[in-house]
């Protein structure tokens, strides 16, 4: 029997503003290199008579400016008030989480709805196992995106969450990975059985938002199957195992008992307030690339792995301003930057920023390699030198340190060549009786002599001279 099979998915996702202090209070937000419970005040611990303050400013904006660049319309000279969203676990100390209600409404991003953005409390880090409740994290502000359920795979959940992240490095102020956490929700559709929604909660990373839905469709599509029904509810990722497991039922907006916080007056923003944070905003990834590709006339794919890294794609433009912008030279500032940097960034398993690398430091590599000082197998170890040494010495300094200048004298390329040649008589009786590969050997014994001093093109003319006297 054929089966038709499909699933629905929509995210909730939060990521935290990186701020000073935290929504409501003025306890710094830096909960991971402090002792447990001390980030704390009594507005952190609910304590009677604890009034909030304001929402944090900084957080305000940075919703308003994660909304207009996900193409949200943002809620204009309207009341957006904060409201309690009651619940009950250890994490909470007051039973009631701080949220507010749409920032922004209605936007697009890949061609996934976006239904709102607002923000809302962090609460504190519960850890069962041992029984223990650490609040210094309670309070931090959180940024919350709600898609529409249109994501239709696994594959397209990840693509959308790795768009999603470099868009949040680009805006900046936001936390990375290792503090966005996502509640996922997935429905199936078996053979025109419409399952009931599920949702998993608290999933802190791509690969495991990919996990759970590989294993939820699954799950849900079995049950289909087999007649059965889909209990609407609320799951958790038990990550070592690879599974979900059932936490309680789903609860519905009802069950939050939400009303307004009395203590917090709404904010209202006003095209005014817009108009300042969209000064603010940076140049989307999407939009680099296009540009990239327009201005610079380099491959798409070149632009997409570059933009990637916002500190790379800003290497690139000066890099190019500070070579020139001719054809040639942006170019080779893509081979330096796309292949050979983030070769040696990723063997390093370190960012451009921890390098201590500057653009000129790259420019003047380019320079020396374009100007015959160096080959460019002496520019690949350069730049490893260099990164190893944190940026500490150039590449003038480095290459005149260890002498590895390019050999530009024929008598000292000859007297190489020519001891390559009689130590390789089988590899150039080859290359005499019509074998071409075989004198790339000879080539690169010529280059293991000089230590890779030599330019390759120069030691292929004088071979050739050579073997065919």
């Amino acid at each position: 029997m054929d089966e038709t099979v499909s699933m629905k998915c929509g995210l909730e996702i939060h990521v935290q503003v990186d701020t000073n202090s935290k929504l409501f209070c003025t306890c710094p937000t830096n909960y991971n290199e402090v002792e447990p419970n001390t980030n704390i005040c009594p507005v952190c611990m609910a304590h009677p008579g604890a009034r909030p303050m304001p929402p944090n400013k900084k957080a305000v904006d940075m919703a308003i400016m994660v909304a207009k660049m996900l193409g949200c319309e943002i809620v204009l000279d309207k009341d957006i008030y904060f409201q309690r969203k009651h619940y009950n676990y250890p994490d909470l100390p007051s039973g009631y989480q701080r949220t507010s209600v749409p920032v922004g409404e209605h936007g697009k991003f890949l061609g996934v709805g976006i239904t709102e953005v607002h923000l809302e409390e962090d609460p504190g880090q519960y850890k069962p196992d041992l029984g223990v409740v650490d609040y210094n994290r309670s309070g931090t502000p959180l940024i919350e995106i709600v898609s529409d359920p249109d994501i239709k795979s696994p594959e397209e959940a990840k693509e959308f969450l790795r768009q999603l992240l470099r868009l949040f490095n680009y805006i900046g102020n936001l936390r990375g990975e290792g503090s966005m956490r996502a509640d996922v929700n997935i429905s199936v559709n078996y053979n025109g059985v419409q399952g009931n929604r599920v949702e998993v909660k608290n999933v802190n990373s791509i690969k495991g938002v990919y996990k759970v839905l590989k294993y939820e469709f699954i799950r849900q599509k079995n049950i289909l199957r087999r007649g059965g029904e889909i209990k609407r509810e609320t799951r958790a990722f038990m990550e070592a195992q690879l599974i979900t497991k059932a936490m309680r039922s789903k609860e519905t907006a009802d069950d939050y008992r939400h009303i307004p916080d009395p203590d917090l007056q709404p904010i209202v923003i006003n095209k005014e307030w817009v108009k300042m944070v969209e000064e603010k905003m940076p140049e989307t990834p999407m939009d680099k690339e296009k540009r990239f590709v327009e201005q610079y006339g380099i491959k798409l794919e070149d632009a997409k792995v570059m933009v990637a890294d916002l500190a790379l794609a800003d290497v690139f433009e000066t890099v190019v301003s500070e070579l020139g912008r001719g054809k040639e030279n942006i170019s080779l500032a893509v081979i330096w930057i796309r292949n050979e940097l983030r070769r040696v960034l990723a063997y390093n398993n370190i960012d451009f920023l921890e390098s201590n690398l500057k653009p000129e430091h790259i420019t003047e590599l380019i320079q020396l390699i374009t100007g015959k000082t160096i080959s460019q197998k002496i520019g690949k170890k350069v730049i490893e030198i260099m990164i190893e040494n944190k940026g500490e010495k150039t590449p003038k300094q480095i290459i005149e340190e260890l002498g590895l200048t390019v050999i530009d004298s024929d008598d000292v390329l000859e007297t190489a060549c020519k001891e390559a040649i009689e130590n390789n008589p089988k590899a150039v009786d080859d290359y005499l009786t019509g074998n071409e590969g075989a004198l790339n050997f000879v080539v690169g014994q010529v280059m293991r002599a000089t230590r890779g001093r030599a330019q390759p093109n120069k030691v292929v003319e004088i071979l050739k001279k050579l073997i065919n006297k």
